[in-house]
């Protein structure tokens, strides 16, 4: 795992355990149905990653590019299912997605890397 990676996980464990730390109960209920969303369930986690990847993107927000790209990894995606969903961000975001699709590639190219 690269640097990059690591500082991204870091980072984030870092902030989600002071945003948790503060003891908000509807933050925390946001935080367990984001966390039950992503389970198996009728739809495999691969494809849940790579929704939420797709959502991601087309929202354009690189650190939840991020993080799915990091899940899409650990959950088996390959490169094929990633080009695909990939296409269908750029298809349901437009343009306006491209550079978030540049900088998923590169990451992306990276965790495969090792």
């Amino acid at each position: 795992m690269s640097d990059r990676i690591k500082k991204f996980i870091a980072q984030r464990e870092k902030l989600n355990s002071k945003i948790l730390a503060r003891d908000n109960i509807n933050i925390k209920r946001f935080f367990g149905i984001d966390s039950a969303v992503y389970r198996e369930g009728a739809l495999d986690c691969k494809t849940k990653e790579l929704l939420g990847l797709v959502a991601s993107a087309v929202l354009r927000c690189d650190d939840c590019v991020t993080y799915h790209l990091t899940r899409c990894a650990e959950v088996g995606v390959n490169d094929a299912e990633m080009d695909e969903a990939l296409s269908v961000a750029l298809v349901a975001g437009g343009s306006i997605t491209i550079p978030h699709l540049r900088r998923a590639v590169d990451l992306w190219e990276e965790l495969q890397q090792g």
